[in-house]
């Protein structure tokens, strides 16, 4: 994994990331495929995502004898941006099957590309856990930039930020809106076109992800 400039940006260097998102960019791949992608990216990823999650001292016994090890010390919570993000969120959950899940309903209008608030569900008492938000494509950033707004208005500190694909626009614009948050993708993409979609990028994600 690539740490670039200031240590807020990773970007993933693994063959195996590689080999999955060019799969899953295909225009061939189906959605029941593109759907196992997305979950196997997802664990992926999460395994650099949570290298800092803090850890305390713990024991448990074997069948043989006391063993101390360690134990992950921080609630963490993961709020998927509507509705691309979800498709991240087994994968992820298959190795944190006990963090907590908020929503976050963003829709993009086609005309400004400004997002708007349709549907919010957080969990209480943010500023104890680790959110990570996972939203699919940092295109314009401003689904990014509004999620993690209402993140901290809701009382997150700590944040970051996971997205497949990402273009350098969305991600300085996170970074002039949110310099505190980390920003995690599996590739950056050259440009956006016209109407704001990332080139070549894989298409719309959610389109694909639920066969509209």
């Amino acid at each position: 994994m690539e740490n670039k400039e200031n240590g807020r940006l990773f970007v993933f260097d693994h063959p195996l990331i590689h080999h999955k998102m060019l799969l899953l960019r295909d225009a061939a791949t189906k959605s029941n495929q593109f759907r196992q992608l997305l979950d196997e990216i997802g664990v992926l990823m999460t395994y650099e995502v949570t290298r800092d999650l803090p850890v305390e001292k713990a024991a448990v016994e074997t069948p043989v004898a006391t063993c101390e090890g360690l134990q992950i010390r921080s609630n963490v919570c993961l709020v998927p941006v509507l509705r691309a993000g979800l498709g991240m969120l087994n994968g992820i959950l298959s190795l944190m099957p006990a963090a907590q899940v908020g929503h976050i309903g963003l829709a993009r209008n086609e005309e400004t590309l400004e997002p708007s608030e349709y549907y919010l569900k957080l969990p209480e008492r943010l500023a104890e856990k680790q959110v990570i938000v996972i939203d699919s494509m940092l295109a314009t950033g401003g689904s990014a930039v509004a999620a993690i707004q209402l993140l901290k208005q809701h009382g997150a500190i700590r944040i970051k930020l996971m997205s497949l694909i990402a273009v350098q626009e969305g991600i300085e614009a996170v970074r002039l809106a949110h310099p505190d948050v980390d920003i995690y993708v599996a590739t950056v993409d050259p440009i956006l076109n016209e109407h704001g979609y990332i080139v070549p990028g894989l298409g719309d994600a959610g389109d694909r992800l639920f066969n509209i």
